[in-house]
C-alpha cells in the first residue's frame, strides 16, 4: 500500500464524525483523498458508518452541517 504512515494512522484512529467533516470541508486535491490513500479513506469511512445506527449518522450529519 502506498499510504503515508501518518495518513493511515489518522484514518484508522479518526471517528466517523471526523472523517465526514474532512469529506465535506477539505480542499479539493487534499492528499487524504488521492490515490490509494483516498481509496483507503473511503473504505474505512464506510466501515465506521456501518457501525452506527441511522439516527447516529443523521445526528452527526446535522452536527457537521454544510458550513
Amino acid at each position: 500500500m502506498d499510504i503515508k504512515k501518518e495518513h493511515k494512522e489518522y484514518i484508522d484512529n479518526a471517528s466517523y464524525e471526523e472523517l465526514m467533516k474532512n469529506w465535506r470541508f477539505c480542499q479539493a486535491g487534499d492528499p487524504l483523498f488521492q490515490g490509494e490513500t483516498g481509496d483507503y479513506y473511503m473504505e474505512v469511512m464506510a466501515k465506521k458508518k456501518k457501525e452506527l445506527s441511522d439516527d447516529e449518522r443523521v445526528d452527526i450529519s446535522k452536527k457537521i452541517g454544510w458550513g
